[in-house]
């Protein structure tokens, strides 16, 4: 684990840069030569870039910056820093590969190796706290606010986009070559990610209890289920338990590590949420409401 603050940031960028241009090199090498689609808003890129020879990198930074702004107050600051970042270098490497020869103009290959190719890439960008897409950011929106996935979510607008193109390019064996590439590009995420589409269980060990649970409920507007523990060793421990996305673990981390620098983090995937998942909503903890009482 790199313990230095900067070092760490300085890797995170790193490793989005390599992403970033892994994902650009399929899109440009693989799948826009056989006028196959990305999920999201690289999707509609694709369409209106077909239709109109708008260059791909202008239309994805013109694109996103919409999701960017509206996702400004609502999510956290590193988290819009490193996703622009990551979409301004997604930006800047399709327009260094677009001139290239193509590396193969038959769909079958470019929907096996785009796929896998572009998952390796977006994963590693997730993994490393940022984003390439402003659907994802909408979907982390919306799943702060409602009971519905982020991934349910992208698979919605994805099903929709790829309709839409069959209908705009008259090809709809195109948007079912998408649809095989999405399902390709969502596996290998999967891999490199590790859980794309589940649901994260967070259980924390600390001594910082109090404040590490309002931080996330003032941040990540999750709630936090707190027990007592007892170490063999270590004593009397405050055990916290968290649900969250995986687009939150990056975020969790870094709320912890400002604030308990010692604590004991173990993150595990949950295959199925049965009953109420409570989120932020108006109604502050208990604590924290009787807090705000006293002071009045």
């Amino acid at each position: 684990m790199i313990k230095n603050p900067r070092l760490k940031l300085f890797i995170d960028f790193l490793c989005m840069t390599f992403g970033a241009a892994t994902a650009a090199f399929a899109i440009e090498e693989f799948l826009v030569p056989c006028t196959i689609l990305d999920g999201g808003v690289v999707g509609i890129g694709i369409i209106i870039s077909t239709l109109s020879k708008i260059p791909l990198s202008i239309l994805t930074i013109c694109l996103n910056i919409p999701f960017l702004i509206f996702g400004a107050k609502k999510l956290g600051k590193m988290f819009i820093i490193k996703s622009a970042y990551s979409m301004a270098v997604f930006s800047v490497f399709l327009e260094v590969f677009a001139p290239l020869q193509n590396v193969t103009q038959e769909y079958l290959l470019a929907v096996c190796f785009g796929g896998v190719i572009l998952g390796a890439g977006v994963g590693i960008v997730i993994k490393f706290g940022g984003c390439l897409d402003g659907t994802e950011t909408a979907a982390i929106l919306i799943n702060k606010k409602f009971h519905f996935s982020v991934g349910g979510f992208v698979l919605i607008c994805n099903v929709i986009i790829f309709a839409l193109a069959g209908i705009v390019l008259n090809s709809f064996d195109r948007a079912m070559y998408s649809l095989l590439t999405y399902f390709i590009t969502s596996k290998i995420l999967d891999i490199v990610e590790s859980g794309m589409e589940q649901t994260k269980a967070a259980m924390i060990i600390t001594n910082d209890a109090k404040e590490i649970s309002e931080k996330i409920y003032t941040r990540l507007g999750r709630t936090v289920t707190i027990m007592e523990g007892e170490g063999l060793v270590s004593g009397k421990k405050v055990v916290l338990y968290c649900v969250l996305t995986r687009f939150e673990i990056h975020e969790l981390k870094d709320i912890i590590k400002t604030i308990d620098s010692s604590a004991f983090i173990a993150v595990s995937d949950v295959s199925e949420i049965i009953g109420n998942h409570v989120k932020k909503s108006g109604i502050l903890p208990k604590e924290t409401q009787a807090e705000k009482e006293d002071k009045k």
